[in-house]
């Protein structure tokens, strides 16, 4: 009875569910992905399922292939860094920096080795992100649209449907990184449409209520967002408080027309989004951040919402409707 008792043991253990040591050593692991989010899984829904796109492009697929640990800093920049410390920290293969500058900044501080995919707006060379777009060497290689360049064509074209005014207002974010050189663009231009300029700040949710209504008060007709991903993912938001209190406004995300804002003009961020998630899986599949160039999305779009329009009591000039990618009617 002892012998077919131990001869059967094994057998009987697995019938009941419990793994031996040793078949549990064999159990393959997956490969983890870090992703630092700036925001939150609800307002990243759309960016995510683009991500998920490109890396099933190179044959992983999260829960199969891969595993993806998130951090949210819920649109706190100043938590950031710790997030990606967290997540340098806990055995990954690769960190995802999407969301411009403050995320890939984090990240890039967090570690020197672990490879890492960024997706931002700005230009990674003139941030010091990378030292050169052809070659990244370091550790760091990814994706730019270089939607913070367009915020001056935003402010020409809401000239464009103000043709007579003597000023306009323009709303900066003061915590980004790129916050300085777009006002400072946006100076430049404005001097050369002979237009004033006043900057509105906002960093916090509580303050878009008066960034909303402080252009009706100083007198001027529109507003200008300058790129940064605090306000693109927040356009729904933004746009019932524009709307609310009529006023025109111009944003750098799709996202804002199509939640019944006026205007858009930027880059496609699911573009962006997507060749991040493909580059993620190539460099699991082992290719050095060094030898793959960082990829330009140049493609930029304009959206303009009829329907807006015509609540807001303005009539869209056929110079943005016929050169709009997409008009909302």
């Amino acid at each position: 009875m002892r012998r077919r008792a131990i001869l059967i043991g094994p057998v009987t253990a697995l019938i009941g569910g419990v793994i031996p040591r040793a078949v549990r050593a064999r159990a393959p692991t997956l490969p983890v992905i870090g992703y630092l989010g700036s925001e939150t899984p609800e307002r990243a829904a759309s960016r995510l399922e683009a991500f998920r796109g490109g890396l099933a492009d190179t044959g992983f697929v999260e829960g199969r292939d891969v595993a993806i640990a998130f951090r949210w800093a819920d649109g706190r920049y100043e938590r950031l860094p710790a997030l990606a410390k967290e997540l340098a920290g806990s055995g990954i293969a690769v960190l995802v920096a999407p969301g411009g500058a403050p995320v890939v900044l984090a990240a890039r501080a967090a570690t020197e080795t672990i490879p890492i995919v960024f997706e931002m707006g700005g230009d990674p060379v003139v941030l010091g992100v990378v030292d050169d777009l052809a070659r990244p060497r370091g550790n760091l290689t990814g994706v730019s649209s270089l939607s913070v360049e367009v915020s001056n064509k935003r402010l020409e074209l809401m000239r464009e449907l103000f043709p007579t005014s003597a000023a306009l207002a323009v709303a900066v974010n003061p915590t980004s990184p790129t916050a300085s050189s777009q006002v400072a663009g946006l100076r430049a231009s404005a001097g050369t449409l002979g237009l004033q300029l006043h900057v509105l700040e906002a960093s916090r949710e509580d303050e878009f209520e008066t960034l909303s209504t402080a252009p009706r008060r100083l007198g001027v007709p529109g507003l200008v967002f300058t790129s940064d991903p605090f306000f693109a993912y927040r356009s729904a938001h933004l746009a019932i408080l524009v709307s609310r209190h009529g006023l025109p406004a111009i944003t750098q995300s799709r996202d804002f027309p199509i939640a019944g804002g006026l205007l858009s003009y930027g880059g496609d961020f699911t573009q962006t989004h997507r060749q991040a998630g493909h580059y993620a899986g190539r460099l699991l599949r082992g290719e050095k951040p060094r030898d793959l160039p960082v990829q330009l999305v140049t493609k930029v779009e304009l959206f303009a919402n009829v329907r807006a329009a015509t609540r807001l009591g303005v009539t869209l000039p056929p110079s943005i409707l016929s050169s709009a990618d997409v008009v909302i009617e």
